[in-house]
């Protein structure tokens, strides 16, 4: 079934004695802006995640393949796409990327939700997707914690032989005590009209934001949980309100004294009346 309305959502997650998305500019530390001392997440950090996620469920679905996947080789997948009989038999070359295009969106699930970049292979044009997202920035400022770690091993018989027997080595490691995160993300009905993003892909897309942290546990990333996914549901596809008018009726403030330490110390507060016509709130969590 296509999708005939618009769409935001508001998503909360947090961190705790972990590090929600390392910085490779800054030794792998927690991101942060650096002017306000507020935590950072980037879009790319969140739609890496709802790919494993989709990847891990939807395994057997050969319309729900993932374009960006790990050690992937995106021109081959690109290249595929043109050696299928029906685009190879189309015969200008405008045709071929047209067709080749429409046959990426219809296999590759994030294409369709994301958008994504193919012509750098036999070129299946670039497609621009409905589903964005923005930075998720932390409700307070965040504190980095810089721990020395010990590694009771070494890798090499030359690296042993220059610790006299004592097999230690040492490292470090950053995260954050506490943070509470925010993102926004838009919907775009006539952007999924294009791709072929439904109301079967949306349902997936919700699913995958709930559960996501579920699936992605490691060690740097200590305990992160989504608090909160509100959604806004337009009566139609072009909207009947701005975005940021609703994402204004969410307000998430500390509430406890002290450096917040957990979900508790905040308050979301959702103000209903501010709510214009012909937007329907869902409270997926939270």
């Amino acid at each position: 079934m296509s999708l005939n309305n618009r769409y935001e959502f508001v998503l909360l997650f947090d961190v705790k004695d972990g590090n929600p998305n390392g910085d490779p500019d800054a030794g792998n530390q927690p991101r942060i802006d650096a002017e306000t001392g507020m935590g950072l997440v980037t879009d790319v950090c969140l739609k890496r995640k709802i790919r494993n996620f989709v990847q891990l469920t939807q395994a057997d679905n050969p319309l729900r393949n993932i374009f960006v996947a790990e050690k992937a080789i995106l021109n081959d997948k690109i290249d595929a796409a043109h050696d299928e009989e029906s685009i190879q038999a189309l015969k200008t070359k405008g045709e071929k990327t047209d067709a080749a295009r429409n046959w990426m969106c219809q296999h590759y699930y994030d294409i369709r939700t994301f958008g994504a970049v193919m012509s750098t292979g036999k070129n299946a044009g670039q497609v621009r997707g409905p589903v964005q997202l923005t930075f998720a920035r932390s409700i307070d400022p965040i504190i980095t914690s810089e721990h020395t770690i010990t590694r009771m091993a070494v890798t090499t018989v030359k690296e042993a032989e220059k610790q006299d027997g004592d097999n230690r080595t040492m490292g470090r490691k950053f995260t954050v005590p506490y943070g509470l995160y925010r993102c926004h993300g838009f919907i775009s009905a006539h952007l999924a009209g294009q791709t072929g993003f439904d109301e079967d892909d949306l349902s997936l897309l919700w699913n995958a934001l709930v559960n996501m942290f579920d699936h992605d546990r490691s060690a740097a990333r200590g305990e992160m949980s989504v608090r909160g996914l509100y959604i806004f549901r337009h009566s139609n596809a072009l909207g009947n309100a701005p975005a940021h008018q609703l994402f204004d009726s969410i307000s998430v403030c500390q509430q406890s004294e002290g450096p917040a330490r957990s979900f508790a110390d905040y308050q979301v507060s959702i103000d209903d009346s501010a709510l214009p016509e012909g937007i329907e709130l869902d409270r997926r969590v939270g």
